[in-house]
C-alpha cells in the first residue's frame, strides 16, 4: 500500500522546522518523503481528528497487462472490465453499515464504518481507478471492495453479489493486491473542532471495543 497523503503528528519541543525537515530528507529511505512540517493546531491527533479517509485503487485491463512503469502502483487484470457494473454494485454498499464481510476481523475492533464513496471511473483507455472514501476504514476493507467488485466488474459476478455479502456479514476471499492502493489523502474539521473530533472518536472506540470482546 502507498500514501501520497499520508498525516502523522509528533509532540516535539520548539524545532527550526526547515533545518528538521533537511535532516529527515537525509536519513529516511529513497522512497518515504516528507512534504511538510507545521505546527499543529491545539487538540490535533492525526489519526483521531479525521473525518475521512480517502484513497485510489488504480487497475489496468489491458490485454498486454501493466505499463512498466505503473507496475509498482498498479494492479493487472486479466479480463475486460465494465466500470458501469462495478459501480451499480459500489452505489449499494454505500452509507453506514456493519462492513464484517468486507473487514479482517481483529479482536475488540469495530467493524461498523460510514462509506462516503465508493466509485470507479476509466482515466484511460484501459486505466481504472476506485474512489473510496470513508469516517475510517479497518482492516482490508478497501482491498475487500475492490477484489469482490473486480469480479463484478469481469462478469463473474452478479452485480447484487456484493450487497448480498454485506447483509448476510460473510467474509469472502476476494481480497485485491496491497500495491494498486494510494492513501491520497486525510480530512479534518475546522481547528476549533480538532480537540472535540478526537474525543468523540476516541470515547466511540472505548465504548464499542469492551462490548464486542464480549460477543
Amino acid at each position: 500500500v502507498h500514501a501520497s497523503g499520508q498525516v502523522a503528528h509528533v509532540d516535539l519541543p520548539p524545532v527550526d522546522v526547515e533545518r528538521l525537515l533537511y535532516r529527515l530528507h537525509r536519513a529516511l529511505p529513497e522512497d518515504v518523503r516528507v512534504l511538510d512540517i507545521r505546527p499543529a493546531p491545539p487538540g490535533f491527533d492525526a489519526r483521531f481528528s479525521a473525518i475521512r479517509r480517502r484513497y485510489v485503487y488504480q487497475v489496468s485491463d489491458a490485454p498486454w497487462g501493466v505499463d512498466p512503469l505503473r507496475r509498482f502502483d498498479t494492479l493487472g487484470w486479466p479480463k475486460p472490465l465494465d466500470v458501469q457494473r462495478m459501480n451499480a454494485a459500489a452505489e449499494a454498499l454505500l452509507g453506514l453499515n456493519d462492513f464484517a464481510a468486507f473487514c479482517k476481523q481483529r479482536p475488540g475492533a469495530t467493524t461498523i464504518r460510514e462509506l462516503q464513496e465508493l466509485r470507479w471511473e476509466r482515466a484511460g483507455e484501459h486505466l481504472l481507478r476506485a474512489h473510496v472514501a470513508a469516517d475510517a476504514f479497518c482492516h482490508s476493507m478497501v482491498r475487500s471492495l475492490v477484489g469482490v467488485l473486480l469480479l463484478v466488474g469481469d462478469g463473474r459476478r452478479d452485480v447484487e453479489w456484493p450487497a448480498e455479502l454485506l447483509r448476510r456479514k460473510q467474509r469472502d476471499s476476494a481480497v485485491a493486491p496491497p500495491h494498486g492502493l494510494t492513501l491520497v489523502g486525510v480530512d479534518y474539521p475546522p481547528d476549533e473542532e480538532l480537540a472535540a473530533r478526537a474525543e468523540q472518536t476516541r470515547n466511540v472506540r472505548a465504548a464499542v471495543e469492551p462490548r464486542e470482546q464480549h460477543s
